[in-house]
């Protein structure tokens, strides 16, 4: 696992779990002065080198595949104040609530020819958010990403069995082309929000992090 660390001089700390293939580059719009975050991606493992001790409040935000991660990490932090859970679920590859077969197979036919439109058909909603996220995109390689596709797929069958559900709100984009969002309605019940026309990536729709943390 590697991390992006913002030092803000606060004592209130704003854990994200970055989704699949992510960096600390595409949430660069993203602009908090007055809370520390700590961005962690590339889950090939679980270990994190970080002193949280410092903080009097830390609240967690887990994107797409960092819902899963962050679900059987909840363990292993201090306690959290807040934990939102944005385009994903726990059970990253159960049939239903995850990722179907079909989905894996999309991304394990993502090559240098044809990524650029991969982020056109599913990561984005139009041409505008399109371009932004080219402007911002990952500066990881496809090889680094495939093998923590691999390596996600591993952790999740050796830790199932330690996946919680304890997020205390959800939010889905209504046209997120990876997660169900009937199955995503049936799991997170009252607690889920929907974003409104909207694909898988739905940072530009926010101004910070904080700001995803005052959505009731």
């Amino acid at each position: 696992m590697q991390y992006f660390y913002k030092n803000n001089h606060s004592q209130n700390l704003i854990l994200f779990f970055s989704g699949w293939g992510c960096d600390e580059h595409q949430f660069t719009n993203l602009h908090d002065t007055n809370d520390d975050i700590l961005i962690l991606f590339d889950y090939q493992d679980l270990n994190l080198d970080f002193d949280f001790t410092p903080y009097k409040k830390i609240d967690l935000i887990a994107y797409s595949a960092g819902v899963f991660v962050a679900s059987i990490f909840q363990k292993s932090l201090p306690p959290l104040h807040k934990k939102i859970a944005i385009n994903g679920n726990p059970y990253l590859f159960d049939e239903k609530f995850g990722l179907s077969t079909q989905t894996i197979n999309i991304f394990n036919s993502i090559t240098l020819d044809n990524y650029l439109e991969f982020r056109r058909q599913y990561m984005v909603i139009s041409d505008a958010e399109y371009k932004r996220y080219n402007e911002l995109q990952s500066l990881r390689t496809l090889e680094s990403c495939q093998q923590e596709l691999t390596s996600l797929q591993n952790l999740y069958t050796n830790h199932r069995k330690e996946i919680t559900q304890n997020f205390d709100l959800a939010l889905m984009a209504d046209k997120d082309p990876f997660f169900s969002l009937d199955a995503q309605k049936e799991f997170y019940g009252d607690k889920l929000r929907i974003i409104p026309n909207a694909k898988h990536h739905i940072f530009f729709r926010f101004n910070s992090f904080h700001e995803i943390l005052e959505i009731k």
